[in-house]
């Protein structure tokens, strides 16, 4: 079993045993969060910034307690993030949905729930929590489920990040007309990083959709890398939950700050 099959495994199984009556959830739906969008600043010409709330990873184990997500997520949005990610995975990246809604409730800017959407319950729960943004991993969906989980998405009013890390599901992917594509350097069945793939793909990614270089990116030299590839936005989590100060290192990703 891959590391990708291992892991939705455990989400459906943890998905079991929350899953609430779809009543209870449409009423969840009524008072949720209004939903902030936010592919106008991933389409700006300057490299936006999507920073993550991660505690840990299949590939590098625990990387930070992180007993205030809140408060990371505030100092994320006052260094000039346009978008906070939160794990909600809880066996691997030691997420859950009580710190999307303490992240929701501390900043206005959007929020990605990021997680492995394999069930069209858990579409109506983000929204529920207040998520704007959702994850589909298309290594992870058939055709049928890119396609239908993209359009609830948008039903619901949010926006789909559509992560590829080949030809092939990069091929997939644009079949359906997306806004935002993300492309893994990390293989998630394997776990190998690859920062070629950031060459490979994002160029073939139309310009009329945000593009995002996701995994691998700690340094300013591989944030210019990811520009020079045609990338629109990064997706940085392990360098700034190690990081002393988040705004120091979210400065010196973006270019603001020389050492």
């Amino acid at each position: 079993m891959s590391v990708l099959a291992s892991i939705i495994e455990g989400v459906r199984e943890d998905l079991a045993a929350r899953r609430l009556p779809m009543a209870q959830l449409q009423e969840a739906l009524e008072t949720a969060p209004k939903v902030r969008d936010c592919l106008p600043n991933l389409l700006t010409e300057k490299i936006s910034l999507i920073a993550e709330v991660k505690r840990s990873s299949p590939s590098k184990g625990a990387l930070a307690t992180i007993t205030d997500p809140a408060g990371l997520a505030a100092a994320y949005e006052e260094a000039g993030a346009h978008v906070v990610s939160v794990l909600t995975e809880q066996r691997r990246f030691g997420g859950s949905l009580a710190d999307l809604d303490a992240v929701r409730k501390a900043i206005d800017i959007p929020i990605l729930r990021k997680d492995f959407m394999v069930d069209e319950y858990q579409f109506y729960e983000a929204r529920a929590h207040g998520a704007d943004v959702v994850l589909l991993i298309v290594a992870a969906l058939s055709k049928n489920q890119l396609e239908d989980y993209f359009h609830l998405a948008k039903e619901l009013g949010m926006r789909s990040l559509i992560e590829v890390h080949t030809h092939d599901e990069l091929e997939r992917a644009l079949e359906i007309s997306p806004e935002i594509i993300g492309v893994n350097s990390r293989n998630l069945k394997t776990l190998d990083v690859d920062a070629k793939s950031f060459a490979e793909l994002i160029p073939q990614i139309p310009s009329t959709m945000a593009r995002v270089a996701e995994s691998g990116i700690s340094t300013r030299q591989e944030v210019a890398f990811a520009q020079e590839c045609g990338a629109t936005a990064i997706l940085v989590g392990e360098a700034l939950v190690r990081s002393g100060s988040p705004s120091v290192a979210i400065d010196q990703l973006l270019g603001r700050l020389q050492l």
